[in-house]
């Protein structure tokens, strides 16, 4: 085998000079030493890697699978066969998956590359997490699922099993009123019911009383959720109370903190809960925080036996490429990467605010009162009915892509609450984007806000 460490020696009696060879062995040391770093420490590198790097890795590992031996003979169903090159290069050359039927992290004999690839992921994955705020976690699992269906993985684990005569009558959730359908159908998809505290107004916000959330709970329920990160008005749970409570009830307790991460304050939140009482996971997806493409989430928990029973859980292999692009995106971004995109965030977070309220107060509108370190949301209430509803579509045409509109005579969902009379307009300024972002979709919304007005 080659030891590119040491290529050197293969031409030392060759016409190329030493010093040249030397050279160039420093250069390929330089390229290929993070490598072995990640390897030994099986941390988030500090620095990013470059695309390159990251390419040869994973090329690396990949060609350790088994659908690359040229000499085997595969008579298997499930050999990783493709139709096109094209497979290799979106699954970054991991056809043949991750897991075992029955135990998404096992160890795949067809995979020796793929295994080593989810080990390595998942590790990174916890290393994160205690990086950036939450030290005692102490187990993570990179999920080929988005943030709706890794919750209905969850609660599937953690759910009282079939045949345990003094809790299988358990089957409802106490979940604080959240207006997004793919959580109430994650819970209808395992069977489960949810018992709604609903949202009460306060100022500008909607909060849930941490007294409704208690006072949901009966002997049918095993499991209660808490919310970070959503849509103004809707502000966070109180997580260290819920945690509390979940602790004296013997309930499940699962935070889903779906665009969280970025946040240094609602990572805060989940801490002081995992330090004041009973977490069981936190679920988090990972094209909000992390860049990647949709599907994935990491699910993390104090308990390193939750992540196992989680892993379990699973039904059947998995595709590896969401595995793959968080991978990635630990990889390209490193520590300081993802510090960097933090502060920036933040800061587009502050300026957004600013030009909010400057275009507000120049048509009598006003920046709404409520915590949330992502968005930003401001009254409509100088708008007609007809105006409020063109003010989506006029911002559509003007290209601007993801601020929402709340309407209330037209609907109630969305602001979390049947109570919400206010309409308002909702932007971002999320982990990635630009300052330029920031600024153009404000302007485009003052033009598009003086269309339907005209």
């Amino acid at each position: 085998m080659v030891d590119f460490s040491k290529i050197i020696d293969y031409f030392l009696n060759s016409p190329i000079p030493e010093n040249m060879l030397r050279r160039g062995q420093t250069i390929l040391n330089d390229f290929l030493g993070p490598m072995k770093v990640l390897l030994e420490q099986k941390a988030v590198p500090r620095e990013p890697w470059s695309d390159e790097q990251i390419e040869v890795f994973l090329a690396m590992l990949s060609n350790m699978d088994t659908d690359k031996d040229s000499s085997a003979s595969r008579v298997g169903e499930r050999e990783a066969r493709i139709a096109s090159k094209i497979h290799l290069k979106t699954s970054a050359g991991f056809c043949h998956g991750v897991g075992r039927s029955g135990y998404l992290s096992a160890p795949q004999p067809k995979a020796p590359g793929a295994s080593i690839m989810y080990e390595l992921s998942n590790y990174l994955a916890r290393n994160f997490f205690k990086t950036f705020g939450l030290p005692r976690v102490k187990g993570a699992l990179v999920v080929p699922l988005a943030t709706g269906m890794s919750l209905a993985l969850t609660l599937s684990a953690l759910k009282p099993k079939i045949g345990d005569p003094e809790n299988e009558h358990k089957k409802c959730v106490i979940v604080p009123q959240i207006d997004h359908k793919s959580l109430l159908k994650a819970l209808e998809f395992v069977g489960m019911t949810p018992k709604i505290a609903k949202g009460k107004v306060s100022g500008d916000a909607v909060r849930i009383p941490f007294e409704d959330v208690t006072g949901k709970y009966d002997d049918s329920c095993f499991a209660v959720l808490s919310f970070t990160s959503y849509f103004p008005p809707r502000e966070h749970d109180a997580i260290k109370e819920i945690s509390k409570f979940a602790r004296e009830k013997d309930l499940v307790h699962v935070i889903v903190n779906a665009y969280g991460v970025q946040s240094p304050e609602w990572m805060k939140l989940i801490r002081v809960a995992m330090d004041a009482g009973r977490v069981d996971a936190v679920i988090q997806s990972t094209d909000k925080n992390f860049l990647t493409p949709v599907g994935g989430s990491v699910i993390v928990s104090p308990n390193k036996n939750v992540v196992d029973m989680i892993s379990q859980a699973y039904a059947g292999r998995a595709c590896a490429t969401p595995v793959v692009n968080f991978l990635v995106a630990m990889l390209s971004l490193g520590v300081s990467g993802y510090q960097r995109l933090v502060k920036e965030q933040q800061e587009n977070r502050e300026l957004l605010e600013v030009l909010l309220k400057s275009f507000a107060d120049s048509v009598g509108e006003r920046v709404m009162n409520i915590f949330n370190p992502v968005a930003v949301s401001m009254s409509l209430k100088r708008l007609k009915e007809n105006q409020r509803t063109a003010l989506g579509g006029a911002l559509y045409n003007l290209r601007v892509t993801g601020p929402r509109v709340f309407n209330p005579s037209q609907s109630k969902f969305g602001a979390c609450s049947d109570e919400y009379s206010v309409p308002y307009i909702v932007m971002n300024a999320a982990i990635g984007a630009t300052k330029e972002d920031v600024t153009s979709a404000v302007k485009r919304l003052e033009k598009a806000y003086q269309q339907v007005v005209k």
